[in-house]
């Protein structure tokens, strides 16, 4: 299949990085796979591999890998593919893809069933799942890469801990859709599952051209992680500390260092613009089941 090429981030480097690339070149059988070697490569990879005419463009890594490749991408036609092996496939899991099984994702990828999904952006910079302003992003550029390898998963929920203590900043939300003008968290998202297969962004579809928006007012971040785990597990959003708004653009402001994040990466600071384009980006999905 030579309109395919395969951007593989092993990410977990040495012994088990071989093992990576000899199960996708196993797989993708005869399709090029091109290896970054660092953080940030992919982009340009798919960038290079958009240039070179190939028609589809898969990411084999986590939420991360796939978020640079669509950056790579973004504004061409070129199909993105999956092929989840990171330790956070979210996307994966909004598409229905089957993320244990690399075979049937393969399937999928050489399958032509295209999804035409909503491409948003920050600050001119793309991502495909969710964004969050504030705490999630303080917690992701305070857990050093080698703290997440020592502690794995756990890694955040420690920083999250040493965060929890401090005051949270105070995040101003501009838009025509905004219930609310002030916040200390915002998460923005384009599908409907957060952190997991959890469908927190309740009324959410990566393709009808609109961000789903939850923003936690004045409380402590203690108080947001116990509403963020009331979020998750409920069926519907009825705390009056949280207001949950639908919309096409939004501006968020602080005077203060805010991080950004975008799909689990850190994306500098505020002040921070969204937008986003109605189905731009092409996906490869599985059938929807009858």
């Amino acid at each position: 299949m030579s309109n395919a090429i395969v951007i593989l981030n092993p990410a977990a480097g040495n012994e088990e990085a071989n093992h990576w690339q000899e199960r996708v070149e196993s797989i993708a059988r005869g399709c090029p796979v091109r290896i970054t070697s660092q953080s940030g490569e992919a982009e340009a990879l798919a960038r290079r591999a958009v240039e070179e005419g190939f028609e589809k463009i898969v990411a084999a890594g986590g939420d991360g890998t796939v978020n640079q490749v669509v950056n790579g991408l973004a504004g061409s036609s070129v199909a993105l593919g999956l092929l989840p092996i990171g330790t956070v496939n979210v996307f994966a899991m909004e598409l229905g893809l089957p993320s244990h099984n690399l075979e049937l994702c393969w399937d999928v990828i050489q399958g032509e069933n295209m999804r035409l999904i909503d491409l948003p952006s920050a600050n001119g910079k793309y991502f495909v799942q969710l964004a969050g302003v504030g705490l999630d992003a303080q917690v992701v550029k305070e857990t050093s890469l080698a703290f997440k390898r020592s502690f794995g998963p756990l890694s955040y929920l420690i920083s999250a801990a040493q965060i929890a203590a401090r005051q949270p900043p105070r995040l101003f939300i501009e838009s025509e859709n905004a219930s609310v003008a002030e916040g200390s968290f915002v998460l923005i998202g384009n599908g409907r599952l957060y952190g997991g297969p959890f469908p927190f962004f309740k009324h959410a579809l990566i393709d009808d051209g609109l961000f789903d928006v939850v923003v936690f007012k004045r409380l402590g971040y203690l108080e947001i992680i116990k509403y963020l785990q009331d979020v998750v597990f409920s069926s519907d959003i009825r705390v009056p500390e949280i207001e949950y708004f639908q919309t096409r653009q939004l501006r968020i402001t602080s005077e203060e260092d805010v991080p950004v994040e975008l799909d689990g990466e850190l994306a500098g600071n505020c002040p921070v613009m969204f937008q986003i384009q109605e189905k731009a980006l092409r996906v490869l999905a599985p059938l929807p089941s009858a």
